[in-house]
């Protein structure tokens, strides 16, 4: 078969959420498909500090931050963080809205101080995967910074947490020209979770952005995400993966499903693919 270049997702794909090891047989997917020509790169909404503990189990290229940096096999090919005026107006805006948020700049991420005591008395709501996602991530193994710790790094992008949807409505039409909005299914009790990135890019015009880069045709394009910040990232390939473990809007649009990554689903789509 010709050589794929194949776009993975990290939490909840290529990892269980929050995780920085993914599953044996996952790392042995990459390594097979590598070596039979294929080209692997991580296509993650964690920055490059955060992504960064996965690159040693061998990838050919990375889209951080939802695709506002992208390097490949150590070269930059895009490399976009929001203005210091773009930043401050999105943290005022959030901050007068009541919206809890996690910046991530290019090397950390940083939370505002109150984001883990309101996760904390959401415990009720962990069938959301998002949430359970940042919760494991603040609380366990990402090294997410308080916000009195930020330096002024260029910021990438926002995940940003909700009572409700009532409090997106003024962030939204105020920023809405610049930045989109990616709002995941809201949860039972109410809360709506995201992430805010700029219009100039995302996973979708990454996987364009690389492809232009490297002269891939789409034809030879696979993507494998679970939420929905990966919904353009899908529909950019010729074809889209969603794990088993997905959101419900994110597996009507798949064009394939394959088990969740708790039961070696990147290997068996692989393998089913014909990637190994």
């Amino acid at each position: 078969m010709d050589q794929k270049l194949i776009f993975l997702d990290i939490d909840g794909t290529l990892t269980e959420p929050g995780k920085n090891v993914p599953p044996a047989s996952a790392s042995d997917a990459v390594r097979r498909a590598r070596a039979k020509g294929h080209r692997v790169v991580l296509c993650s909404g964690r920055n490059y500090g955060m992504l960064f503990p996965l690159l040693q189990y061998g990838f050919d290229g990375l889209a951080a931050s939802a695709g506002g940096y992208i390097e490949y096999n150590g070269r930059v090919v895009y490399d976009c963080p929001m203005t210091g005026e773009q930043q401050a107006r999105v943290l005022d805006i959030f901050k007068e809205s009541g919206i809890y948020c996690t910046i991530g700049g290019r090397n950390h991420s940083y939370t505002d101080e109150g984001f883990k005591e309101f996760l904390a008395e959401n415990t009720q709501s962990e069938a959301s995967s998002e949430l359970l996602r940042w919760r494991i991530q603040i609380e366990n193994e990402l090294d997410i910074r308080p916000m009195s710790e930020y330096d002024g790094e260029p910021i990438y992008g926002m995940a940003f947490m909700s009572r409700g949807a009532d409090r997106l409505k003024k962030p939204m039409e105020i920023l809405g020209e610049e930045f989109e909005f990616c709002i995941q299914d809201e949860d039972t009790c109410g809360i709506v979770n995201g992430e805010l990135s700029s219009r100039a890019f995302d996973k979708g015009s990454a996987v364009k952005r690389l492809c232009g880069f490297l002269g891939v045709s789409r034809e030879d394009t696979i993507a494998f995400g679970d939420s929905m910040n990966d919904l353009e990232m899908l529909r950019a390939v010729k074809t889209g993966v969603c794990m088993a473990n997905g959101s419900p809007s994110l597996l009507k649009i798949a064009g394939m499903v394959c088990p969740p990554v708790t039961e070696d689903g990147l290997y068996s789509a692989f393998e089913q693919l014909d990637l190994l």
